[in-house]
């Protein structure tokens, strides 16, 4: 570990022989090694798989430093801002190759740089406003995000993507339980329509006019027609559908044109 060395002047000294036997989903887990940092004893942790979640790796390491009676130090690759402030919270020692170190047994906080900064949204992915206009509407405390990607087909990457933005611009928050993810929020509803509505991104791309003739084939309806529909005002005039393909309508407002005019002749 060069980087300690290089940075903080800490020696570190790899010792070999064996551990103290371990359970079986600590080795599933994690490769343990024994060091000395600066004369004091330690054991580096290598996750072999994706991290479990903090309070989990909690609890692990815990049991760890129980077993060998040192301090456990999480050894990583990458760290993004929200695993960061997890692990910190929680007093969990680590070390980003070249990021970051954290070792509060030995009174160290050094931070260089994330993998991921919390960025300062502008507008939300679309993926990430489908399921918060989603978690709002269906007015739930806790919603697993594998009965959300159902429900909004969506693949699990774009679900996670969408559920860390969200985390990120402090809409709702997400925590691992066994296998499952879970989407939850304190505030109601309405606080969270109103925390986010600058942030929402207008769903309409264009808007063209077609004859109502050339309408055969059934679309959801839109705007305030389908705010009429689903409340007591008064539809207007023109009624509003949407389309995920508007060349496709303009194609068909041309092509109409053209007959027109050539029956006009």
């Amino acid at each position: 570990m060069e980087y300690l060395k290089r940075i903080l002047g800490i020696q570190v000294i790899y010792i070999d022989g064996d551990l103290p036997s371990m359970p079986n989903y600590i080795y599933t887990r994690y490769r343990l090694e024994q060091v000395r940092l600066d004369g004091k004893k330690a054991v580096f942790v290598y996750p072999k798989v994706e991290l479990d979640a903090v309070n989990a790796i909690k609890k692990h390491m815990e049991r760890m430093e129980i077993i060998v009676g040192a301090p456990t130090v999480l050894i990583l690759n990458h760290l993004d801002y929200r695993q960061k402030e997890y692990l910190i919270r929680d007093n969990i020692p680590f070390i980003v190759e070249g990021k970051q170190i954290y070792l509060p047994f030995m009174a160290v906080y050094l931070q260089e740089r994330y993998n991921s900064e919390k960025k300062a949204f502008t507008t939300m992915l679309p993926s990430a406003q489908l399921l918060f206009l989603y978690y709002i509407y269906n007015g739930r405390r806790e919603l697993l995000t594998s009965d959300a990607a159902k429900a909004l087909s969506l693949t699990a990457t774009s679900l996670s993507r969408a559920s860390r933005q969200l985390e990120e611009m402090n809409l709702l928050k997400t925590e691992k339980r066994g296998v499952q993810k879970v989407v939850f929020s304190d505030k109601k509803p309405k606080e969270l329509f109103e925390s986010a509505k600058s942030d929402l991104m207008n769903p309409v791309k264009r808007t063209i006019y077609v004859p109502k003739s050339l309408i055969k084939e059934k679309l959801l309806m839109s705007s305030y027609s389908a705010l009429s529909d689903y409340s007591m005002i008064n539809p207007e005039t023109v009624k509003y559908l949407a389309t995920d393909s508007i060349s496709k309508w303009e194609k068909k407002r041309r092509a109409d044109c053209r007959i027109q005019m050539n029956n006009m002749q």
